[in-house]
């Protein structure tokens, strides 16, 4: 049977496994809310151990904490913030709506450490005390939501670049592409040429918006609400705790964090988050667009469009010898889809805010960051192993391009639109060329077709426009 020891509270004494570094109000809700296997992410545990470091240190340049046990107390949060303390965080995110066990949790852990560090045994609180040394001039109301910036903002960070490998991947192909003429598409029919460099080109443009909406974010979200305490008057705390912990939370994470000058609205609502969420659900939305289009043009080989050469990837299909299927594309649009249903959570769980609280916090980043390390990691393995490695089909392409029957559109100018309607509609009924189907018609002359009809010309504006001559 494993070692236990017994260790009390103010509600009482508890057993608790020996080795752990948590206490009673961790063992409490972990036997109490046995819920899902969801918890939280290291992003989330590694931020709860910086905001406890920058809090400290704070604690102690204001004179609130002794050096000693300040000292104690932050290399101990050094270590959860460093990673070396994720088992000791059982709790699932399914708790108490403001994260109130979470932070006890990342007090007793603190504690528990902190009085080892300082050469005492695990559970008695004592020289440091989870809750008037660790959690002093705190409250789970302002310092969770703190968390949830820290950890978001950090995310975030990761995120811009792996958009940023994206982008620079989707402008190379565009520039390396950008005189194959093939044809364009609406409503999924054939539609006047374009380039492949400018499908490439648009599809780089989303992505290029989605970091400039993450930078437009950000602000609002680098807004932190510690030092409201309680209810967001800052009740048992120094009046410039808010200041300090941001200058010390700013020089552990090197981020521009400030104290929200509204910390009522930072406790209260979480809107800076649904904002942040939502860009993931933009930038999920066009990524959806990218990974279908490229699937839609990659399709075939031979009974698809097959305009795009799909990179093998030494994976196969079970029964179809050979097969090489989009899987970066698939992978890319479940990630998508997955984003896009957070933002819904989110969404609900931020309208659950009720007076001087909301208590949906732990959902709300627990989806914030799944759609941030998913966006993160799916867009570089997009990148990487997708767009890098796309080739055209330039035979097939041309192939399209031949056949299309919107070419046409180029004698619109020179002999209006009802008579190129016509030279239309005998080539598609008589299967015969638009060339073929102006001559019999009479309307245009051979010479005239080839210097009218350049399907490069038509990529730009302006370049077919010309008299009836």
């Amino acid at each position: 049977m494993a070692a236990t020891r017994i260790e009390t509270d103010s509600l009482g004494s508890i057993e608790i496994a020996a080795d752990r570094y948590w206490g009673p109000q961790t063992e409490r809700a972990r036997l109490l809310f046995q819920i899902g296997t969801e918890q939280f992410p290291p992003d989330l545990i590694h931020a709860l151990g910086l905001q406890k470091q920058a809090a400290a240190e704070a604690n102690q340049q204001l004179g609130e904490l002794p050096a000693a046990l300040a000292a104690a107390i932050a290399a101990a949060a050094r270590e959860i913030a460093e990673g070396r303390m994720d088992t000791e965080f059982p709790l699932p995110v399914w708790q108490t709506g403001s994260g109130t066990q979470t932070n006890m949790n990342a007090n007793e852990v603190i504690a528990n450490r902190a009085n080892q560090m300082l050469g005492q045994p695990l559970g008695i609180h004592a020289p440091v005390h989870p809750n008037d040394h660790v959690n002093r001039g705190q409250s789970s109301n302002d310092s969770f939501p703190t968390v949830m910036h820290i950890a978001a903002a950090r995310a975030v960070r990761r995120l811009v670049p792996a958009l940023g490998m994206l982008h620079t991947a989707l402008m190379g192909q565009a520039d390396a592409f950008k005189d194959i003429v093939k044809v364009g598409r609406t409503h999924m029919m054939d539609a006047v040429p374009v380039t492949l460099g400018q499908e490439f080109g648009a599809w780089a443009r989303q992505v290029e918006l989605g970091l400039d909406r993450l930078r437009d974010a950000e602000p609002r979200l680098l807004s932190l609400a510690q030092g409201g305490t309680a209810v967001g008057t800052g009740l048992n705390c120094h009046p410039d705790f808010d200041r300090v912990f941001c200058e010390r939370i700013g020089a552990l994470t090197g981020l521009p964090f400030t104290a929200n000058p509204n910390k009522f609205e930072g406790m209260g609502a979480h809107d800076a988050l649904v904002e942040l969420s939502g860009v993931f659900n933009t930038v999920a939305v066009s990524l959806n667009k990218i990974g279908n289009e490229i699937r839609l043009l990659g399709s075939g080989p031979r009974a698809g469009l097959g305009e795009l050469i799909v990179p093998a990837d030494g994976l196969s299909s079970s029964i179809m010898p050979g097969k090489t299927n989009p899987t970066q594309c698939e992978a890319l649009t479940m990630v998508a889809a997955q984003v896009m249903g957070n933002h819904v959570t989110v969404t609900i769980a931020a309208a659950q805010s009720f007076l001087e609280l909301n208590v949906f916090k732990p959902v709300i980043i627990y989806n914030v960051l799944q759609s941030c390390r998913l966006l993160t990691d799916a867009a570089a393995s997009f990148a990487a192993n997708m767009v890098d490695r796309l080739e055209p089909n330039r035979t097939h392409i041309a192939e399209n391009l031949g056949k299309s029957l919107m070419l046409v559109t180029a004698l619109n100018p020179r002999i209006g639109y009802d008579k190129a309607v016509q030279i239309g509609k005998l080539a598609l009924t008589a299967d015969i060329t638009l060339k073929q189907a102006a001559t019999q018609l009479g309307f245009v002359d051979p010479a005239d077709f080839d210097r009218w009809v350049v399907p490069a010309a038509m990529t730009v504006p302006g370049a077919t426009l010309g008299g009836n001559g």
